[in-house]
């Protein structure tokens, strides 16, 4: 049964593990991701050292094997997709993992007799079901997590996924090196971990369809495009698509340069190339378990640019951290860790990953949040068709490079820099990037902030946000503590003040000048307020028509009546949340100093140290029709306390 938004499970992330509703899903998806892993390497490793065929050369068996298992992605996902819509996703669960047995099966035979085409084909079809579950893996979490738990659980889930992909790579490697009956032991793997995830996938809850009256387009590419047009039509989840699909080229480019990385670049064995793919995969799983611990378990894409940062900053890094390393061949794992010039390289890998990690989880997570329920599942096939595009242009790119005499190091610097340029793109189309990853910055870099009764902050529909006015970045720290984008009706005057007028204009906020100054923007301003709310948005307003000059709360003037009449007038309800901002008054953006006889902001940075404690308190929702400026005064006023 699906848990209610407004009920999210108190604990954390890792709580989620001990519970039906995600655990049985995790290890599900978990054995499955282990499964493709240890198959595909282990088929790998038999065709480049222990079974070579004259039609299928050593040297290209990996990307044979890696395109046959990727092309299901292109041509099915978008089917995938409506299965995922129409049917119950446990049932499809269930389904997916009884034709995995069946296929692992027929690849046990495939090596117990060596046979290389029926191995190709087992691949395809290992492909195909893998193709299938992608859609359904990420359309489940949203269905039994809460808003607030969505983070956190796509957090633990690429975090699983990642140690099962280091997992099935590395005990395929070893279990295929077995003399003789190393094939044979990988059969037996390969059905026994199936057989093990089709046991789990038995326990994972009911999932109904969101769309079980959808009728199924055959046509994978009319449906592809469809589901691409339906991405496209909200703008801010194609941006996030587009965004995790250029994570994948990024991140292919180094996974498929790892073993070439280590023996042309470290001077190292198969060992040091193990190294790095352990350091990438335990970085990556870092990075997304540390979304949660940064985000107060919501949905903060406050971090993508933050993680986009730190993955230009060490690919560049690690260009130079190959620079002047000491000449050497075949370096063991352990001579390779003795030089310390190594461990720049390590630390730079490490990093690039965590920082990879911080910037794919919020975005798959803001995906799930703001899709449709009833099209999810398509968005999601149609970012994973995005995403095999991207990874086979990545290595199209990669080789017309290395071929034009690019040295890998020059790879890694070029994709560093290509990732700020991408990045700036994308955040300049979506301002909400850029405008939450400020808000971050200032409730967690510039003050200490404690956010209380957020849960009283609507998750979805129209609601009005009644706030003191305190200081000039009063607007960021609302923006922090909201899980959802924040539309601002503010003074005219505050466009003005160098950065933060740039900023608020980002937000689009709703500049209102007083009556008398201007009538006309005035009720323009009042009428752009209302059309928030009409679109199911939140709406802020800070009632006392300025920032308080002395730091008390001031009488609340009628504007927030205004916009509730004009709401009801159109039949519409919002919830009226009263919030209270404390300990801000003092602080380096608030009025506290006179000068000249003006209380004037911004002067003198460490007034009160660095890391200064600010709070906000959120109150329960007040139904329009109770409202009064005396009440609702006193309601802002008890949070201040």
């Amino acid at each position: 049964m699906s848990v209610s938004p407004s009920q999210p499970h108190e604990g954390g992330q890792f709580a989620l593990l001990a519970q039906r509703r995600f655990a049985p899903f995790f290890w599900t998806q978990f054995l499955g991701a282990a499964n493709d892993n240890l198959f595909k390497f282990s088929f790998t490793v038999l065709v480049t050292y222990q079974l070579q065929v004259s039609w299928l050369p050593a040297d290209l068996a990996g990307l044979v094997i890696g395109a046959l298992f990727i092309l299901p992605f292109l041509l099915f996902s978008a089917t995938s997709g409506q299965l995922a819509d129409k049917l119950d996703r446990r049932l499809l669960i269930v389904w997916l993992k009884r034709a995995e047995v069946l296929i692992m099966a027929l690849a046990a035979w495939g090596f117990f007799v060596q046979n290389i085409p029926l191995l190709l084909v087992s691949i395809f079809l290992m492909g195909l079901q893998s193709a299938v579950f992608g859609p359904v893996k990420f359309a489940y979490l949203p269905q039994h997590l809460s808003e607030r738990e969505l983070t956190g659980g796509n957090g633990v889930v690429e975090m699983g996924t990642f140690v099962a992909i280091l997992l099935g790579n590395v005990a395929g490697g070893l279990i295929i090196a077995v003399p003789e009956i190393g094939a044979h032991h990988v059969g037996f793997t390969c059905v026994a971990l199936a057989v093990l995830g089709r046991w789990t996938a038995h326990h994972i809850p009911v999932s109904p369809a969101m769309d079980p009256g959808l009728t199924i387009n055959w046509n994978p590419l009319t449906e592809t495009w469809r589901n691409l047009k339906l991405a496209h039509g909200n703008t801010v989840v194609f941006r996030s698509v587009l965004g995790i699909s250029w994570m994948w080229f990024f991140g292919a480019v180094f996974l498929s340069m790892f073993p070439a990385f280590a023996k042309d670049v470290l001077h190292g064995d198969e060992q040091v190339a193990s190294l790095l793919l352990v350091v990438f995969s335990v970085g990556i799983a870092t990075g997304s378990l540390l979304c949660e611990v940064l985000s107060r378990r919501q949905v903060e894409i406050g971090l993508v640019p933050l993680g986009a940062i730190g993955m230009s900053v060490f690919s560049v890094d690690l260009y130079f951290a190959t620079r002047g390393l000491p000449p050497a061949n075949g370096l063991g794992l352990a001579a390779f860790v003795a030089d310390a010039a190594h461990w720049r390289v390590l630390v730079d890998l490490a990093l690039l990953s965590l920082f990879a990690g911080l910037y794919s989880v919020p975005m798959y997570a803001l995906i799930q949040m703001r899709s449709q329920p009833t099209h999810r599942a398509r968005i999601i096939a149609a970012n994973n068709i995005l995403n095999a595009l991207f990874m086979i242009a990545s290595a199209v790119i990669a080789g017309a490079l290395l071929s034009m005499g690019f040295t890998i190091p020059q790879m890694f610097l070029l994709v560093g820099l290509a990732n700020a340029v991408v990045a700036f793109y994308i955040f300049m189309l979506v301002p909400e990037y850029l405008l939450r990853f400020v808000a971050w910055v200032a409730s967690r870099l510039v003050y200490r902030f404690k956010v209380q009764g957020d849960e009283h902050i609507p998750t979805q529909g129209a609601a009005l946000l009644v706030c003191n006015h305190v200081s000039f970045v009063d607007a960021v720290l609302l923006m922090a503590a909201s899980p959802r984008p924040i539309r601002f009706l503010m003074d005219h005057r505050i466009f003005k003040v160098p950065l933060l007028g740039w900023l608020f204009k980002l937000a689009k906020a709703i500049p209102i000048a007083p009556q008398k100054e201007d009538a006309q923007a005035y009720e323009a301003a009042f009428e752009a307020a209302v059309a928030v709310l009409r679109d199911d948005e939140l709406l802020a307003i800070f009632p006392e028509g300025g920032i308080t000059r002395d730091g008390r709360l001031q009488p609340f003037k009628g504007g927030v009546l205004k916009i509730l009449e004009m709401a009801a007038s159109e039949g519409l309800q919002p919830a009226v949340i009263p919030l209270g901002l404390s300990n801000l008054w003092g602080s380096y953006f608030s009025r506290v100093e006179v000068r000249n006889g003006e209380a004037v902001a911004m002067v003198r940075p460490f007034r009160r140290g660095v890391f200064s404690r600010v709070g906000l308190r959120a109150g329960a929702a007040m139904v329009p029709a109770d409202v009064t400026l005396d009440s609702l005064r006193t309601r802002v006023a008890a949070l201040i306390d």
